[in-house]
């Protein structure tokens, strides 16, 4: 399974145009991104990884816990970030990028308990409102083509 999201990085680093940051540059690309997140993501499959490390910044527009145990968010991204929007984003989320804590709450979902069978996220959730940077793997979500930074490895506040 890790195979193959890696060879779908690749794959789509040779036919994605780079992504820009507020200054022209490529988010920053951190190797602080936890790898073993993945074995606590529920179907992992139907994650594209476009970017497996980049940190985003942004101010929390939503916050609702899902049933499979992640804690997601609508991100409106800071400027300059909107290349990492795609037209599910703009259409279905308000033109924010889906972000996800794995693991963050307790899982209602029977069939996605395994995922977080013996581990609790313990990256703190902040508030509605907070600006925050965002540390994770850049991925769409084939299901419902639009992006995300899924999981999260690290969300810290900025202001």
């Amino acid at each position: 399974m890790k195979a193959r999201l890696i060879t779908a990085a690749a794959i789509a680093a040779l036919f994605l145009p780079p992504v820009q940051s507020a200054a022209g540059r490529q988010p920053r690309v951190s190797a602080s991104c936890d790898a073993s997140l993945w074995n606590h993501v529920y179907n992992p499959s139907r994650l594209q990884v476009v970017n497996s490390c980049i940190a985003v910044t942004g101010v929390i527009g939503e916050s609702d816990a899902d049933d499979d145990g992640d804690q997601h968010f609508l991100l409106k991204l800071d400027p300059g970030q909107d290349r990492l929007l795609k037209k599910k984003n703009l259409k279905k989320k308000g033109g924010d990028l889906v972000v996800e804590i794995v693991c963050a709450n307790r899982v209602k979902l029977k069939k996605a308990r395994a995922a977080c069978a013996g581990y609790v996220n313990h990256i703190a959730i902040p508030a509605v409102g907070a600006h925050v940077r965002v540390t994770g793997s850049y991925v769409v979500d084939t299901h419902n083509n639009w992006t995300e930074i899924h999981p999260v490895s690290q969300m810290q506040v900025i202001k």
